[in-house]
């Protein structure tokens, strides 16, 4: 049974404090490592939402985008986070030749961008989010596919996430 939590964004600072509220949760409920798909056009806000969320695991250096680089590794509070983007990737085997399988430790948090460009070579999602484009501001679905996914957005939909 997959758990679903829709929210509206009105802005950037709505979408930093839906990301700090999941960090929140994903350290609350104990999940020893998640893989989370994040999908949304160009400037949707997946970068800003990750970055809210390792703010949240209480990183306080600088996230940017691995665009180019396709991975940063964060070490925060005993937790490993993977931000990966996969815009650029010209072919999911490519995964394959950078050594995605290092990356595919259960305790670790992943965070993919544009996955559907890594099919066949990323680890299955235990919660899918999107982010789009709504009026001023964006529009964000996270949809559970595991029970380790469940947990933590049946959490989510428990808290009031405040937005003004």
């Amino acid at each position: 049974m997959s758990t679903s939590v829709t929210k509206e964004l009105p802005d950037e600072e709505a979408t930093m404090q839906f990301g700090k509220q999941l960090a929140n949760l994903i350290s609350q409920n104990g999940t020893e490592g998640c893989v989370i798909y994040l999908h949304g056009e160009l400037g949707a806000g997946k970068t800003t939402l990750v970055r809210a969320v390792l703010q949240g695991l209480g990183y306080h250096g600088r996230v940017k985008s691995p665009t180019y680089t396709l991975v940063e590794r964060y070490d925060v509070e005993g937790k490993t986070v993977f931000h990966f983007d996969l815009y650029r990737l010209g072919d999911p085997e490519e995964l394959e030749f950078m050594g995605i399988r290092d990356y595919l430790d259960s305790s670790a948090y992943m965070f993919v961008e544009w996955p559907e460009r890594g099919l066949g070579y990323l680890a299955p999602a235990d919660v899918d989010i999107k982010l789009a484009y709504h009026g001023e501001g964006r529009r964000i679905e996270c949809v559970s596919l595991t029970d380790k996914g469940g947990d933590c957005l049946k959490s989510l939909a428990g808290h009031d996430v405040k937005l003004q």
